[in-house]
């Protein structure tokens, strides 16, 4: 079975070596090479921050990005740039879509001034990932991120593709909410798992957990709207194929783990 890995970030320095080693893996492009080959992952979808520039995104052949806008860029400071740059960004073939991150942003994302984006990501017809669900650090704020937000852009704006990143975890019903109502939302299944498990162990010890997310995947029945994702570096990446396929019933696999993902951020991998 191919495998897209829908979200991923190219992060450097300590904190990125940390996570990957703990999660059983080094944070470098061979490394990750080397595991996507073993496992049989053609692409991924890169979840560009910290800059607007252009040349910084350039990402191996494999990969794919949606360019961010995120806390640690000054975006907000020169919004006529800010809307300038996305479009450049949405014109390149390698951009499949923009990334929103609003619990590090301080700003729901029905704010007015994510709307030229979104419009920008319409013309382009490219989708908006907007990150839902828990944050990596203490200083975020999680009102911003929960799911239910999403549906007042996907309402105003219905031919738009939204993504739902991480399925809004832990809030799943809201996230399968927002996900009936709309057929222009779907979501990745990314960052659900952190560092490297005892694999039969923790299925043993989250079933609870586990049969909550499958009993919301299964009311949904929105498994051509559902795509594979890691989260990379934060996750061993086999691992995390057991975790999916534990989730996904058989019958519906190749559609979440590859062909949705074809479909939502371009056929180009």
């Amino acid at each position: 079975m191919r495998i897209i890995d829908a979200h991923i970030h190219r992060l450097t320095g300590d904190y990125a070596a940390k996570i990957a080693r703990e999660a059983g893996h080094e944070n470098t492009e061979s490394h990750l090479r080397a595991e996507y080959e073993r496992l049989g992952i053609t692409g991924a979808v890169v979840m560009g921050n910290r800059t607007l520039e252009l040349e910084p995104h350039s990402y191996p052949d494999f990969m794919r990005y949606c360019i961010g806008l995120d806390s640690s860029t000054p975006w907000i400071s020169d919004l006529k740039h800010t809307y300038g740059m996305v479009e450049r960004h949405l014109q390149r073939a390698a951009c499949v879509g923009v990334k929103i991150y609003p619990g590090y942003n301080f700003q729901y994302v029905y704010d007015k001034i994510y709307y030229p984006v979104y419009e920008l990501a319409g013309r382009y017809d490219k989708p908006v990932a907007i990150h839902t669900g828990e944050t990596a650090f203490a200083s975020s704020k999680l009102k911003y991120c929960h799911p239910l937000t999403v549906d007042e852009v996907a309402a105003d704006f219905p031919r738009v593709k939204f993504v739902i990143c991480h399925l809004g975890n832990p809030w799943f019903v809201d996230a399968a909410a927002v996900i009936n109502k709309n057929p222009n939302v779907c979501a990745d299944l990314s960052g659900m798992l952190l560092g490297k498990l005892d694999t039969p162990a923790f299925f043993n010890q989250q079933e609870g957990y586990i049969a909550h997310i499958r009993t919301w995947l299964e009311y949904m029945d929105a498994y051509d709207r559902m795509m594979f994702g890691t989260d990379w570096p934060i996750v061993n990446i086999r691992d995390y194929v057991d975790f999916i396929s534990l989730l996904i019933p058989e019958k519906h696999r190749e559609k979440v783990f590859a062909d949705n993902a074809r479909r939502i951020y371009g056929p180009d991998f």
